[in-house]
């Protein structure tokens, strides 16, 4: 049974007021927590697995197509800004290329062989993990990508809201989050969109976290890429060294960073 295309448990939607949509899609979401939950095991798995791969060296990948591909590029993209790590450190990568973010790339996601010529422009090699993200996990893009990823001893995760679907079986570590029919039958940008975000946020938080970019709970290692983040670094300079914020300003476009201006002036 393919549950991400199973049918929706509303109907009638066209006769809903604004106020019952909102209800029935809120109601709906309130359980995709619960579904994530159940998974936490298979996280924590493959988290184990990834962290010391990335400690020596080895780069984190995500492909997948559409909506899902999307979610990966912007799990990836916001990582470096974040927690400071260089761009090549988690690497997003979506069937159809860069204009496939924007727009559908007709058929694009149908291509098995695909997935793995994109990974080999960044010169995959067995240091590296590959996580193919797809709410039916059976996405031919994706699951061409993950097989060719193990034919080469490169580790193999999967993000899917399909339980037993055909991409588990490329998978070393896989991540199953039921969160059943959607609000609109299969409309997967729905429910399993907001599954698959959770679980990439708590990929890349938790791997970030055991590779010590953050301290305490603050995110030391951070881009200072705009007013308002100079700002929340000087704060927490200001907090570390217990000084003024003028201070604490000049030492953090002294060195930098938040970590190197606390470090260095400790």
């Amino acid at each position: 049974m393919n549950l991400t295309e199973s049918d929706s448990n509303h109907n009638d939607l066209e006769n809903l007021s604004i106020n019952e949509i909102l209800q029935g899609i809120n109601r709906e979401d309130q359980s995709v927590a619960m579904a994530v939950k159940k998974a936490l095991p298979q996280i924590t798995s493959l988290l184990e697995n990834l962290v010391p791969k990335m400690q020596l060296g080895g780069r984190l990948f995500y492909i997948g197509a559409g909506t899902s591909g999307r979610l990966g590029i912007l799990d990836a993209s916001e990582c470096p800004p974040t927690f400071g790590v260089a761009p090549d450190k988690i690497i997003g990568i979506i069937a159809g290329g860069d204009t496939a973010i924007r727009k559908a790339v007709e058929f694009a996601e149908d291509n098995t062989e695909q997935a793995w010529k994109d990974l080999m422009n960044y010169d995959i090699n067995e240091k590296d993990f590959v996580i193919g993200i797809a709410a039916s996990g059976r996405t031919p893009y994706v699951i061409g990508g993950m097989g060719k990823a193990r034919e080469h001893n490169i580790s193999t995760a999967c993000i899917t809201c399909n339980p037993g679907s055909e991409m588990v079986n490329s998978a070393d570590f896989p991540i199953e989050v039921a969160v059943g029919p959607e609000f609109i039958t299969g409309s997967t940008r729905m429910k399993s969109g907001t599954a698959q975000k959770m679980v990439l946020n708590m990929i890349s938080t938790t791997a970030m976290i055991q590779l010590g970019h953050i301290k305490g709970n603050k995110m030391v290692d951070m881009q200072l890429s705009n007013d308002k983040l100079v700002d929340r670094g000087t704060k927490m300079i200001m907090s570390e060294l217990n000084i003024s914020y003028e201070a604490a300003k000049r030492l953090l476009l002294k060195h930098g960073s938040v970590r190197k201006a606390i470090s260095v002036e400790k």
